[in-house]
């Protein structure tokens, strides 16, 4: 399934009077109050958040897993399904691919494709927190950092096919996140599983090809509940480091204890210049369960100030990476990757609002109180109409998912592909 310009631009008409005095009143007001809101609006036109291949079907737990039908059974329409998001939301212009789940059969078919919904290829994801079919060796004691030689080189290999596989693509990075840990105290020596998994990055890191980047991730627990390998942004930093200058580290929102300063570590990492892409989502007690600002809008808002602030002040640190990673167990994943992008751009509008020389010079007054108002000035302030102005100025829907469930686009996939095809992936 594939949008046609007129069921978009037909679409907006009807509410075009509307979100033309909704903008108008709120341009005129941030105008007045000394805000660049043509700069605002190029900025979100141009902010892109890739779409992994894995969330475009129902995602699961370990107790089960619900299809939302219609899911795409193959990589031709998982980037049919990114066309349609992008369509509609002009924000979603990149795919994730995740290996061994999505090898393309037909490389130059997969790129013409691409090409044609304007879509490019961003980091590949590598997988080595699973056995894969014919396997070798096997993972379940870890991959990157087992005590076995030859699990190790199977996931450094692993990890090197990956990058040619991304390099036939055009993708320009390479993710890794390990399940590596322990269970129960004494299985692992800390020291051991993380020299190994050190080394076995640096291995990684020697073919990986001038021009790319190598993000490390991270995770405080899960699938192993006692200890993680790489279990927070310290870690990812320090092996980031150690591998060279290419190597980054890569923040999952999720990823964190409950009220871990995430802000806080994004403006570490920037001012280091480390800091290399985001994967979004949101939790409640922990792992990225969640769609993106749907229990923590605020912090996300507070996270995008740190990025804003950064992307304007450390020229040391490399332009991001930004990807959703969720797992909509109960939703339509369409409409919650709607849902996501709109909740994202959200953020970065308000972030774009703040005064960052006012904020500074209350800061450097000490002036709490100024300060804490400077921030919920933005925060309060109803940016949709930018949004949809955004949209509008590069061809999408003023409302996405208005018009996702007008043109009953989940139906329709249904009725193209079968109530029972199944995603790979989560």
């Amino acid at each position: 399934m594939k949008l046609q310009e007129s069921q978009i631009s037909d679409f907006n008409k009807k509410g075009s009077e509307e979100h033309q005095n909704q903008f108008d009143f709120l341009a005129n007001t941030l105008d007045k109050s000394g805000v660049n809101t043509k700069n605002v609006i190029n900025a979100l036109a141009k902010f892109q958040v890739a779409i992994p291949s894995w969330a475009l079907g129902a995602g699961g737990t370990r107790f089960g897993r619900f299809s939302f039908y219609g899911e795409p059974s193959n990589l031709t329409q998982k980037l049919d399904d990114v066309g349609l998001l992008h369509s509609l939301t002009q924000t979603a212009g990149a795919v994730s691919l995740h290996i061994p789940w999505d090898i393309p059969e037909d490389y130059n078919a997969i790129k013409e494709q691409a090409n044609s919904l304007n879509l490019k290829f961003d980091a590949v994801n590598s997988n080595t927190f699973q056995d894969q079919k014919n396997a070798k060796e096997s993972y379940k004691y870890g991959s990157l950092s087992n005590t076995s030689q030859a699990v190790r080189e199977q996931a450094i290999a692993h990890n090197q096919e990956v990058i040619k596989i991304g390099e036939k693509l055009g993708s320009k990075s390479l993710t890794v996140w390990l399940a590596d840990g322990s269970n129960f105290p004494g299985q692992n020596n800390f020291q051991t599983a993380l020299s190994n998994t050190e080394n076995s990055l640096k291995a990684i890191y020697k073919t990986l090809p001038d021009d790319w980047k190598l993000f490390i991730e991270y995770k405080p627990y899960e699938p192993n509940f006692y200890s993680t390998v790489i279990q927070d942004w310290g870690t990812s930093f320090m092996l980031a480091n150690a591998c060279g200058d290419k190597a980054y580290t890569l923040v999952d929102l999720g990823h964190h204890l409950p009220n871990t300063n995430i802000e806080q570590i994004v403006s570490t990492l920037m001012l280091k210049g480390k800091l290399g892409g985001f994967h979004f989502n949101d939790s409640k007690y922990g792992d990225d369960d969640v769609t993106v600002g749907s229990i923590k809008p605020y912090a996300l808002f507070l996270i995008f100030n740190e990025l804003v602030y950064g992307m304007q002040n450390n020229p040391q640190n490399p332009d991001l990476s930004w990807m959703i990673d969720a797992s909509h167990n109960i939703k339509d994943p369409l409409e919650d990757l709607i849902q996501s992008l709109e909740a994202i751009q959200e953020a970065y509008a308000k972030a774009l609002l703040v005064d960052q020389n006012l904020l500074k010079e209350a800061q450097s007054a000490n002036d709490v109180v100024a300060c804490q108002e400077i921030l919920q000035k933005a925060y309060r302030t109803d940016v949709r109409p930018l949004l949809a102005q955004a949209r509008l100025q590069s061809g999408g829907a003023l409302n996405p998912l208005a018009l996702y469930r007008e043109l009953q686009i989940r139906a329709t996939l249904i009725q193209e592909r079968g109530k029972h095809s199944m995603a790979s992936g989560l």
